[in-house]
């Protein structure tokens, strides 16, 4: 629903300034294909995330491995970052090209419990291809960003051509500013029922959905407490958003409340 919402932003802003969503959509899809398929190096790269081996973290490999195997997946690759702010994220454009990253602190401040949890999550994530529900999304709102700024060029002067331009530059005037703002209000949307379905499918698949609740408790209370180092650019794929401040208003997360998130899991029967 959310994306068909998308879909129809981009239409009405391609029929305001009278220019084909095809060119738009085109070019935002090579810019982000481009970015998908090389997703995982491009982010592990960001985040300073070490790929690791199972002789390094022979728990963490088992853990990952049965989880995968339960979900139905090949393992994924590993990485950890070095941070005092515990999380995790997924990235890679396919099951069979994916990576689980986890903050070193997560290892060090979750139990057993909690941590399969979180990765059962990162899995879940995985399992939906919501990498690239990502990717499809951010094309659709980047095509919007080219529309509007299109239209800067495209708007015809005020005065010249009658009523019918006056109302075209109107209609250029309001795609410029509120398109890219109504686009990016329904990719926050999307994100944040693809986390809601991420800790569903991760108190399923580990069906520890306390374990995980306490997970988040705890991750949302170090990001509180301390701001990640990192790039913000990276938020929507951590368990719990490091990067925003505490005035960020709910609207414009990337993440559902964690205390939302928690309440639905303490309810979640298996």
């Amino acid at each position: 629903m959310l994306f068909a919402v998308l879909t129809g932003i981009l239409l009405a802003a391609s029929y305001a300034i009278g220019v084909s969503p095809l060119l738009a959509i085109g070019l935002a899809a090579v810019l982000n294909l481009g970015v998908y398929w090389f997703s995982d190096r491009l982010v592990l790269a960001m985040s300073r995330a070490k790929k690791v081996s199972e002789t390094e973290f022979p728990e963490l490999h088992a853990t990952i491995k049965r989880l995968a195997s339960n979900a139905g997946l090949p393992a994924p690759s590993i990485a950890v970052v070095k941070s005092s702010v515990p999380n995790a994220f997924a990235t890679g454009r396919s099951p069979s090209h994916a990576t689980i990253a986890v903050h070193s602190s997560l290892l060090e401040n979750l139990n057993n419990d909690e941590l399969e949890g979180v990765l059962a999550h990162e899995m879940t994530h995985i399992k939906n291809y919501d990498t690239l529900t990502s990717v499809v999304v951010a094309t659709v709102a980047g095509a919007i960003s080219y529309l509007a700024q299109l239209s800067w060029f495209l708007t015809p002067a005020y005065g010249y051509g009658g009523q019918r331009s006056r109302d075209s530059g109107l209609g250029a005037v309001l795609t410029i500013f509120l398109a890219p703002i109504a686009a990016l209000l329904v990719q926050l949307a999307i994100s944040r029922t693809r986390e809601f379905a991420a800790d569903e499918g991760g108190a399923r698949l580990s069906r520890k959905p306390i374990a995980l609740a306490s997970a988040l408790e705890k991750i949302e209370k170090s990001a509180t407490q301390r701001r990640a180092q990192g790039n913000p650019a990276l938020s929507q794929l951590y368990i719990v958003n490091p990067f925003r401040g505490s005035a960020l208003v709910e609207l414009f997360s990337t993440h559902p409340p964690t205390r939302k998130r928690v309440a639905r899991l303490q309810q979640f029967t298996i």
